[in-house]
């Protein structure tokens, strides 16, 4: 009897825990998520990506002039590590919605605190933060699925870009940096380990006080004799100011140091910087 009711209560077990199980297909529109280095911080963002499927899609299957998730199944979110500008508008960091209008002409994008906005019933323009217009363009090829990237990476600005079809339309998000930077200089170089090459080299890189940039240096060197990438990007900087003569004795030193550290593509560098130099 109680292996009977052993075999019952087993039998049982497994048809709960069979009919709990939930059938796996692949998503018809697979959900993605993307993250982009950006600033001094990053840019996520998270949707679904529908396909064209031979469907007539902007003007049909999604409307003209009418609110658009920007995407399928669920809400678009993209996340600002830190504050942002676009269309003008500053972003702080944080999560939000990203929807769009699609038009023929024109687009809008909007960026809404809302993160819960999977249909146009569910909008409340109140939350807008940003709503900006702008131009699509025409792809002379189709794209299948639904795509949005990052392209146009700078130090304080990139596009995102919304790309399916033939219509591509791209957006400008940028950031301040610079004080902040520079207030992490300030602070750092007050430390037991200031960072001489990487706040020369942000100096170098965007500008800024060259003779500072080469003071740095000049003491990165101190602490490594040997850092032949350092005495290059001295040379960069000389050459920057017009001293021919000492960027060329600091290429040829960076030259050396290479060789002996088997770094060929230093060698390259200092040779290309030197025929600018004649």
């Amino acid at each position: 009897m109680k292996i009977v009711l052993t075999l019952i209560a087993c039998a049982m077990i497994s048809s709960a825990a069979f009919s709990q199980q939930e059938l796996k297909v692949p998503a018809p529109s697979p959900s993605s998520t993307i993250k982009q280095d950006f600033g001094i911080s990053s840019v996520e963002l998270s949707y679904s990506r529908p396909g064209v499927k031979g469907r007539k899609i902007f003007g049909d299957l999604v409307p003209f002039d009418k609110l658009w998730r920007t995407g399928a199944n669920s809400p678009t979110i993209i996340t600002f590590g830190d504050e942002v500008t676009i269309g003008g508008k500053k972003v702080p960091a944080g999560k939000y919605g990203l929807l769009t209008i699609p038009g023929q002409q024109e687009w809008t994008v909007i960026i809404t605190k809302s993160t819960d906005v999977s249909n146009a019933a569910a909008y409340k323009e109140a939350n807008d933060v940003v709503r900006v217009k702008v131009k699509p363009f025409e792809l002379p090829f189709p794209v299948e699925t639904f795509n949005i990237f990052f392209d146009n990476i700078k130090p304080t600005s990139m596009e995102a870009v919304i790309m399916w079809d033939k219509t591509v339309v791209p957006f400008t998000i940028s950031t301040e940096i610079d004080s902040k930077v520079s207030a992490q200089i300030d602070q750092l170089m007050k430390t037991d380990k200031p960072p001489y090459f990487q706040a020369a080299m942000y100096y170098l890189d965007n500008g800024k006080d060259l003779n500072k940039a080469i003071e740095w240096m000049d003491k990165a060197i101190q602490e490594n004799p040997k850092g032949f990438w350092i005495y290059h990007n001295k040379a960069n900087a000389l050459a920057k100011q017009g001293k021919k003569k000492e960027a060329v004795e600091a290429a040829n030193k960076s030259i050396e140091l290479a060789k002996e550290a088997r770094n060929d593509d230093y060698v390259q560098l200092n040779e290309k910087l030197l025929a600018t130099l004649k």
